[in-house]
């Protein structure tokens, strides 16, 4: 009997368990800083997830992890372990490898610098000056080159870049990225063109207003329609609000934000669908797996892959609103007046815009590309941290032909390279790109759904998306996982094909 490798996975696994648990706490300390802690505690804050941040890498390089992983791998009973626990195995040798190779002086000062400079963006933004956070900028910039050239050599990947890259997107590289992005770029460049020649004309975006207080129960129906309870006496969500919204949490304890805008109740009610994209996939990951490396989400392209389902795929469709919109305009009277086909084309216009997260679900892409272009440059040293506003601004009248006014609307628009998040964005696209691809099958295997879901019914969706990705945990990489789903390799063709057929149903063309 394979006693002994066991009792070696066993003792594994109780560490990796406590390394896990952590991580939920350093999770709920960000949430906190984002939506609770006062202004003043930023300073305090830095240092204890200074803190955190080392005492994770001490459990996370523990050299007792690196003996049970000699022993479990070195076994002549190693076929005694399951495809499951190999997994696991595989999966905790490469944390701790990419973990060993980070210095713990670098790793307590990025967790640092990362407050100090999500702050400073904070300030300039609100001042739409670049300069007030740009030496923060540059002293995490530098941080995070210097974490990506240890992991590089650990991982095996051909550029620092490609190494932050693998973070989010593992074994995923910039070859492929690239390839698939001109592929995608192409084809949408078409599309625009097609749409903007038979979408009806008109000067500005129509917004439409609602109250704060009625934007709130719209987040409460939204989450309780697709599934995720933020209201109930056994609740495992809430919603709350920030500048920027956002998923955190671990299974049963699963919290997403958002935020409101008087003028334009129709940016909530999207970041609601998204960001409780992101919790339904949380909260349905396996149980038997929790504490497990296997228990954990698969990718951060999956992730968006399913937050932007449930935003754009459900939540642009006709099918979605036939039902919801009347529940709507319930709660807020002066959404009464507006009928189902102009509802639609709203949410669904396609315009060539300067902000990511209020952009249609077409253009939206091509802002990832440009800020994919920019982190690649960056760590290739290709481009200066001083030149960054001119470069943005040059590439958003280049690819989408629109003119950046302050730096609050340009290069400082997002929280994620204030937050040290290098090699995250890619993943927006590629979640798209997947989507495509999931649709695909979803249509082959439940070709009623849509049927069900202009009837108020999504159940069944939610129930097929459990099965085929969800509860799969991080059993597979990315690219693996997607082709297990719907028979085929990345291909960023399905998704422009869904969206053609769309835009060909709303405007003919």
């Amino acid at each position: 009997m394979a006693t002994k490798i066991k009792s070696n996975y066993r003792e594994l696994l109780t560490k990796t368990k406590d390394s896990i648990i952590l991580s939920t706490i350093e999770g709920l300390i960000h949430w906190d800083m984002e939506t609770m802690m006062p202004p003043e505690a930023i300073e305090q804050r830095s240092q204890q997830l200074a803190l955190l941040s080392r005492i994770h890498h001490k459990m996370s390089t523990d050299p007792e992890i690196s003996e049970r992983l000699k022993l479990i791998q070195g076994s002549s009973e190693y076929d005694f372990l399951n495809q499951i626990e190999r997994r696991n195995v595989y999966l905790i040798n490469k944390s701790f490898q990419e973990q060993t190779a980070l210095p713990e002086k670098l790793v307590e000062e990025l967790a640092r610098q990362e407050s100090i400079t999500v702050s400073s963006w904070k300030k300039a933004k609100a001042k739409k000056d670049f300069n007030i956070y740009k030496s923060d900028f540059q002293k995490l910039l530098e941080l995070n080159k210097q974490k990506a050239e240890f992991l590089m050599k650990v991982k095996g990947s051909k550029s620092p870049y490609e190494a932050l890259i693998d973070n989010f997107e593992p074994n995923m590289s910039i070859k492929t990225i690239t390839n698939t992005f001109d592929t995608l770029l192409g084809g949408l460049k078409s599309l625009i063109d097609k749409i903007e020649a038979h979408q009806p004309k008109q000067s500005t975006k129509t917004k439409l207003s609602a109250s704060i207080t009625d934007q709130r129960k719209m987040s409460q129906l939204i989450t309780h329609t697709l599934g995720y309870d933020t209201s109930s006496a056994i609740a495992g969500g809430r919603i709350d609000e920030t500048e920027h919204p956002f998923t955190t949490g671990y299974y049963n304890d699963v919290r997403i934000t958002t935020h409101y805008y008087e003028n334009d109740v129709v940016s909530s009610i999207f970041s609601v669908l998204h960001e409780t994209g992101h919790a339904i996939y949380e909260q349905n990951l396996n149980p038997e797996w929790q504490y497990q490396p296997v228990g954990s989400t698969c990718s951060y392209g999956i992730h968006e892959s399913q937050s932007r389902f449930y935003e754009n795929i459900i939540g642009r469709s006709r099918e979605f609103w036939i039902t919801f919109l009347p529940k709507i305009q319930q709660i807020t009277p002066t959404l009464g007046q507006i009928g189902l086909n102009q509802f639609l084309q709203l949410i669904n216009r396609v315009e060539r815009s300067k902000i990511r997260t209020e952009a249609d679900e077409v253009t939206y892409n091509i802002h990832i590309i440009i800020r994919f272009e920019i982190e690649r440059d960056l760590f290739a040293d290709k481009i200066d941290v001083n030149d960054l506003p001119d470069i943005w601004n040059r590439k958003y009248e280049e690819y989408l032909g629109v003119e950046i006014k302050d730096d609050s609307e340009g290069i400082m628009q997002d929280t994620h390279w204030a937050s040290g998040l290098y090699g995250y964005f890619p993943s927006y696209a590629l979640g798209n790109i997947y989507d495509g691809q999931i649709l695909e099958a979803l249509n082959q295997d439940l070709p009623e759904w849509r049927n069900q879901l202009s009837q108020g019914e999504i159940k069944e969706v939610n129930s097929w998306l459990k099965e085929k990705i969800h509860n799969k945990g991080n059993y597979y990489d990315p690219e693996d996982l997607i082709e297990i789903v719907t028979g085929n390799k990345l291909n960023p063709s399905l998704f422009i094909k869904y969206l053609t057929d769309k835009y060909n149903k709303l405007y003919r063309f």
